[in-house]
């Protein structure tokens, strides 16, 4: 039996990128899988046609998770298509670098509103569609809460954040049988990260960072997906609050 069949999973920012690995890897192991999209409708349809290609379900739901109504709608449509909900998935995020004096209150609240409010207010619905057997919350985070590089003062402190309320939301929901953990990447190669030349081969930065980092590689979204389910499962069921690095051992 595979790990997660019977179960159903929100996976937010998952037309493309980790979230897309995510939402298939979930989908392989049994999990009914909600692709959520803010723009990428294309990407996300051809995910969802990729997980029914394989046999499995899966549903693709357009929602800004940065706004309330939204995230309700969000939950109502998988409540109506799936009538429960097992595994939430805080994918979406964005990241800008900006320099001190270039910094914004645009720049600050577009990523305050997304990494950090949309997370808790997804969070909150997910709490209120969990059944009595509880649930998982997995937060996508960043090896940035920690590591903090140049430029990127309001990303950093967004992904802190997404630690701390990891942390404070394992506490205030365990009694109610829901795990909260994060995943905290390293760079990832995906259509983002190489569309703003961060992860092309021949950037400076991706340089740096592979000379830096033990296992002398940037990571792929594979690399990060079957944590995930790792921490969906039952596999995981006595772990909560922690948070995982996943970043060929650089910290």
């Amino acid at each position: 039996m595979k790990k997660l069949e019977g179960k159903v999973a929100v996976v937010t920012g998952a037309s493309k990128g980790i979230g897309a690995a995510i939402a298939l890897d979930l989908a392989d192991e049994g999990a009914a899988v909600v692709v959520n999209y803010a723009s990428s409708k294309e990407g996300a349809d051809r995910l969802v046609d990729k997980i029914l290609s394989d046999g499995g379900k899966a549903i693709a739901v357009q929602a800004n998770v940065s706004q309330k109504t939204e995230i309700e709608r969000l939950f109502a449509k998988t409540q109506e298509t799936f009538g429960r909900l097992d595994i939430l998935v805080n994918n979406a995020g964005i990241y800008e670098f900006s320099p001190l004096e270039s910094i914004t209150e645009e720049h600050f609240h577009k990523q305050f509103d997304l990494n950090v409010l949309g997370l808790i207010l997804t969070s909150q619905q997910a709490v209120k569609h969990f059944g009595s057997e509880g649930g998982s919350i997995i937060n996508i985070s960043s090896l940035v809460s920690t590591l903090t590089p140049a430029n990127a003062s309001v990303y950093s402190a967004t992904k802190a954040a997404v630690d701390a309320v990891t942390k404070s939301l394992a506490k205030e929901l365990g009694s109610h049988h829901i795990r909260v953990n994060s995943i905290n990447p390293g760079m990832v190669e995906t259509e983002g990260t190489q569309t703003a030349g961060i992860s092309a081969a021949d950037s400076q930065g991706r340089q740096q960072t592979e000379a830096q980092t033990p296992l002398g590689r940037i990571g792929q979204p594979q690399d990060i997906a079957p944590a995930v389910v790792f921490l969906a499962s039952s596999d995981s069921a006595w772990i909560t609050g922690e948070t995982l690095y996943i970043a060929g051992g650089l910290r």
